[in-house]
């Protein structure tokens, strides 16, 4: 079923489900039936139904925006860990995890859709030696994912705006797309989410409503929000990704709290943007 632009959506494994009827319960009691999906994977979720999962979802009757894919090993606990862990960063995991890219496409693809999100890994600066074998490995990511006719979107955070544009620049595959989060650049410290939704627009093939206030000591986490209540300015992100053009669904995530915690303000989250929006 077509999604309507600037629809409000949730991320599935910010309600740390573990089947598709529980899942669709919560879309009910959210009032939502927008869904960016995780495959299924160790980080982001495990689904009771196995590799019925798609078939699952098809007949729960949501409308999904897309796959998420993380990788086993990848360690959040603290940003120099993520550095190590994360994506394709890790030479010595390239392989494998090419290898779960290609499992993650074809779950795309059982699940009708074209478009699949997940974190490239820390990129690396023009001029540092691993950039030129990390490029080659998201070209061929690209690759992959353009013989199954489905999209990849990298999600914002790890790397500056400035840093993404020159790689997507560089790497000139059409396939290869941004998944933007405003969150996640304060999370991580890289830089104004408003700016980086101008110099990523042309690019912007997803996004994650989050919030986050930036960190005080270097090297270490920001504090994730609820809607509105961090340093995002939601409703000026909201109202500049207009300005580029942005049409796309609007998938609220949260990833800290109890699993209640998680609904109510992801409810929050939900009526929050809708008032941005109308408001707008």
């Amino acid at each position: 079923m077509p999604i309507e632009p600037l629809a409000v959506g949730v991320c599935s494994w910010s309600l740390q489900v573990t089947s598709i009827p529980e899942l669709k319960d919560f879309l009910d009691r959210l009032g939502v039936d927008v869904v960016q999906i995780a495959c299924g994977d160790p980080h982001h979720a495990s689904w009771a139904e196995g590799e019925e999962m798609p078939k699952a979802a098809f007949a729960a009757g949501f409308r999904l925006s897309g796959a998420m894919l993380g990788f086993p090993g990848e360690d959040y606990t603290t940003p120099e860990t993520i550095q190590n862990t994360g994506g394709f960063g890790n030479p010595a995991t390239r392989v494998e995890r090419l290898e779960r890219l290609k499992w993650a496409l074809d779950r795309t693809l059982a699940l009708g859709l074209a478009d699949l999100t997940m974190h490239a890994g820390f990129l690396p600066e023009p001029g540092e030696p691993d950039r030129k074998p990390f490029l080659d490995t998201l070209g061929k990511v690209s690759q992959l994912a353009a013989d199954k006719g489905v999209t990849v979107a990298f999600e914002t955070g790890q790397e500056t705006a400035d840093l993404l544009r020159r790689t997507l620049d560089d790497l000139k595959c059409a396939n290869l797309k941004v998944n933007f989060d405003p969150a996640n650049m304060l999370l991580y410290d890289k830089g104004d989410p408003i700016r980086a939704v101008e110099i990523l627009g042309p690019d912007i093939r997803s996004v994650h409503v989050k919030d986050a206030i930036v960190t005080k000591v270097p090297g270490t986490w920001g504090e994730e929000a609820p809607l509105g209540k961090g340093q995002v300015d939601i409703a000026r992100f909201l109202k500049t990704l207009q300005q580029v053009g942005y049409c796309g669904p609007l998938c609220i995530e949260r990833e800290v709290g109890s699993q209640q915690q998680r609904f109510d303000d992801i409810a929050h989250g939900i009526r929050f943007v809708r008032e941005c929006l109308a408001a707008a």
